[in-house]
């Protein structure tokens, strides 16, 4: 079960393992009987599939996934099939892999230009000059 993330990367299946269990919460008797909850693992550490800088971005966007080993583990109990919980889960793993593969853009720093250093300076006088007016003491005229 090799799962393909696009025409260039594909995650073998050593990386990844899961493992089936009984949903919790309410659904009547037959809760009690399926295991139809999906516990899928994803070893980032250790896939070859992916770069370095590819894997940091991954354990930073998947963060609240991780567990101690740095493992991506990702709980899926949506459906009441095991495999439609098995393929929401490695469907979730894939997004969040193309998530990661997406380089953020760097900002580049501007600087403001003459004419917009020029306009604000006029601005601060112009508001200067309509503050000073307000403040003018007015004499009584007789």
């Amino acid at each position: 079960m090799e799962i393909i993330i696009n025409e260039y990367i594909t995650i073998p299946d050593s990386s990844c393992s899961w493992v089936a269990m009984r949903s919790s919460g309410p659904g009547g008797q037959n809760v009690n009987k399926v295991s139809s909850k999906i516990r899928f693992f994803f070893d980032l550490p250790n896939c070859g599939a992916l770069n370095g800088e590819t894997k940091h971005r991954l354990s930073k966007i998947a963060s609240k996934f991780l567990d101690s080993d740095g493992k991506v583990v990702i709980d899926s109990q949506i459906f009441r099939e095991q495999s439609k919980n098995l393929e929401y889960a490695i469907e979730k793993l894939k997004d969040l892999i193309r998530k990661a593969l997406v380089k953020p853009k760097l900002r580049v720093p501007t600087k403001p230009t003459k004419t917009s250093k020029a306009k604000r300076v006029e601005i601060k006088r112009i508001k200067g000059i309509i503050k000073k007016r307000r403040s003018e003491k007015k004499f009584d005229q007789d």
